[in-house]
């Protein structure tokens, strides 16, 4: 069961979205999950964002970076580096990650990369790899009025441009919550 005392380490391709990255710290800060990350997880969705939309300030998402830290206590994981090199994944790269969630005891990765974090992997460890949906449907289930409750707050920062409810829940349906969205309408 997810609750503020779950550990979840959240993968750069969830952070890689703003909408989706805005909605989970938004629930991690009002103590719907303890949110996990660490620098490398964090220089990973700046460097593929910065390099897929020039347009956008490095400056700028590093700024967002800290702010998240400060936003969620404890979240960054630290002193995880000495156990990648005994890990083995599919995509090597993501090797950090499983590192990360094992150094912070987290029960969960959130990735859109299921593939790349086998269940018979992670099991030994005690992490389950799960998808951003059924990670929102989880919390639904339990705590629906709270995820309401965030998506509204997330609406209200939404200043330049502002977003309609309909219209910021259509983005995060984009950005891999269809069937959440779907259930809290």
């Amino acid at each position: 069961m997810l609750n503020q005392n779950t550990n979840v380490v959240l993968d750069a391709c969830v952070l890689y979205p703003w909408c989706l990255r805005d909605f989970l710290v938004t629930l991690a800060a009002n103590g719907m999950f303890r949110a996990k990350w660490t620098l490398e997880i964090h220089d990973e969705w700046i460097r593929n964002l910065v390099k897929n939309r020039p347009d956008l300030d490095r400056l700028k998402l590093e700024r967002q970076r800290n702010l998240m830290v400060r936003a969620i206590p404890d979240s960054l994981v630290e002193n995880y580096q000495h156990r990648i090199s005994s890990l083995s994944l599919p995509d090597p790269d993501d090797r950090h990650v499983l590192a990360a969630a094992i150094q912070s005891k987290s029960q969960y990765i959130l990735t859109k990369n299921l593939k790349d974090f086998p269940l018979h992997i992670l099991e030994r460890f005690g992490i389950k790899a799960i998808a951003p949906d059924e990670f929102t449907l989880k919390l639904i289930d339990t705590q629906k009025d709270m995820v309401a409750e965030a998506i509204e707050e997330q609406r209200a920062r939404c200043k330049n441009p502002p977003y309609s409810l309909d219209e910021l829940c259509g983005m995060l349906s984009r950005d891999g919550l269809s069937l959440s969205m779907s259930r809290l309408k």
